[in-house]
């Protein structure tokens, strides 16, 4: 059975509905059949150290920064060549498309910057349970693949990002450049999850 955005998408917002989030975009890895909790969530990315009282620069990759980088959540944090760690999050700002965060373990500029390239995961099974059919989980999303309605396959969804407009699905597409497909009910009547598909209704030159 088919479901229909109305404007919910990834993490419990709609597509075209609310105000955009930075940018944010994709779970760790597509989804999987059966048990989403085999796999982490990205949803965040050090980018670099900010100032000298141990803020960094945090590449946001998930619907819900409000959540998930609430002072006191914990993220679980590995970058390779390093053990896998959990941070706490102490404090959260927004700046420049990004957020500032201040992790309870990395009080100081020193061991901010050693965090530099470190991402941040929660375990899917966290995730609250969506009870509305027409809302999607970003790890949903990811991996479907996309085709028109004349059931011609365009490509997969590979990721989903949020521009100022709000969110996009990325279409991976074989021999062809990404395509950024808006995620609102004109453009994606249907997103069908028991079939592995969402239906596109694109105008003239999108996927072009």
């Amino acid at each position: 059975m088919s479901s229909t955005p109305t404007g919910r998408a990834a993490n419990g917002r709609s597509p075209g509905g609310g105000p955009p989030t930075p940018p944010s975009g994709r779970s760790e890895r597509s989804r999987s059949e059966g048990d989403v909790t085999a796999t982490p969530l990205l949803v965040g990315i050090v980018a670099r150290a900010h100032g000298l009282r141990g803020e960094v620069a945090v590449e946001v990759r998930t619907d819900s920064p409000d959540e998930r980088f609430a002072p006191g959540a914990r993220l679980d944090a590995w970058r390779p060549g390093t053990t896998a760690a959990v941070l706490t999050v102490a404090s959260v700002r927004p700046h420049s498309g990004r957020l500032l965060v201040t992790f309870a373990e990395a009080p100081d500029r020193a061991s901010a910057e050693a965090l530099r390239g470190t991402r941040l995961t929660v375990d899917a099974g966290a995730l609250p349970t969506i009870e509305d059919p027409d809302e999607f989980h970003v790890h949903q999303l990811e991996g479907l693949r996309a085709e028109l309605a004349s059931g011609e396959v365009v490509g997969t969804v590979r990721e989903v990002v949020h521009g100022p407009g709000g969110e996009l699905l990325v279409l991976a597409r074989p021999d062809l450049p990404d395509a950024l497909v808006p995620f609102v009910r004109e453009i994606v009547p249907t997103v069908d999850l028991s079939d592995g598909r969402v239906v596109l209704d694109p105008p003239e030159g999108l996927l072009d």
